[in-house]
């Protein structure tokens, strides 16, 4: 790791994460004079669960994933954190008992920023827009966390897949070009979906018409098709 120099450029970059939206340049000047910078390859390990938690991150470039081990173990994901996002900064509020309750991996090479917990937290006590930036950040993370429960214990592997391809893509648009940066396996995970079944599925959707798969390019040909599968009434039949 090394310390970096800050400046404007810097500081706009930040701010595209909800956590710094709103924090003034003395604020972010006086955070990122104990930041540091990390660089990952694919497949290293940023923390481990149950490691004492004493930084928060802020991801520049390439994909983080945030999972679980099973006892039996098998990976869980939990979160893939994309460039412009801030994770593991809840942690802090537990104090030195703090721990990660995840693991942290890059899945392709990575740039992140590191910030000092007791450093942020001086900081926060001085700063109302910065409390509620963590706030909206928090609350942001909690509804997906929602959501993905909902998903997960309510709704089918078609329908987490097909959710999943319309995320991807415009608010308005009838048809979309996705390109999968984060690794197939990686997805199907994230989805709980086994790659064998993530591949049928993908096959079924290209099958009737709503997508087409060239590699890792996945175009949306019928959006509306797709969204409604998604809203499809419970008792009609779906493909997973």
């Amino acid at each position: 790791m090394k310390a970096l120099i800050t400046g404007n450029g810097m500081f706009a970059e930040l701010r595209q994460a909800y956590l710094f939206a709103d924090a003034e340049d003395e604020q972010l000047a006086h955070l990122t004079r104990s930041m540091q910078t990390v660089q990952l390859r694919h497949s290293e390990a940023l923390f481990h669960h149950g490691q004492p938690a004493e930084r928060f991150f802020f991801l520049r470039r390439g994909q983080v994933k945030l999972f679980r081990l099973s006892p039996d173990g098998h990976e869980k994901i939990i979160e893939i954190v994309r460039p412009g996002q801030t994770f593991a900064e809840a942690v802090m509020f537990m104090g030195t008992q703090g721990r990660y309750p995840v693991s942290g991996e890059a899945i392709s090479d990575c740039e992140l920023y590191t910030f000092d917990q007791k450093n942020f937290l001086q900081v926060l006590a001085e700063s109302h827009e910065i409390g509620f930036g963590m706030l909206a950040s928090m609350s942001r993370r909690l509804h997906m966390l929602v959501n993905q429960i909902d998903s997960l214990t309510l709704q089918n592997a078609t329908y987490r897949l097909a959710m999943y391809l319309l995320e991807q893509a415009p608010r308005d648009a009838q048809a979309a070009d996705v390109e999968l940066t984060t690794p197939k396996s990686a997805i199907a995970s994230r989805l709980a979906i086994q790659p064998e079944t993530f591949s049928r599925i993908l096959g079924k959707l290209r099958d009737q018409g709503l997508i087409a798969v060239d590699g890792h390019q996945i175009t949306l040909r019928n959006l509306r098709g797709l969204r409604e599968l998604v809203f499809a009434p419970a008792e009609e039949p779906r493909l997973g």
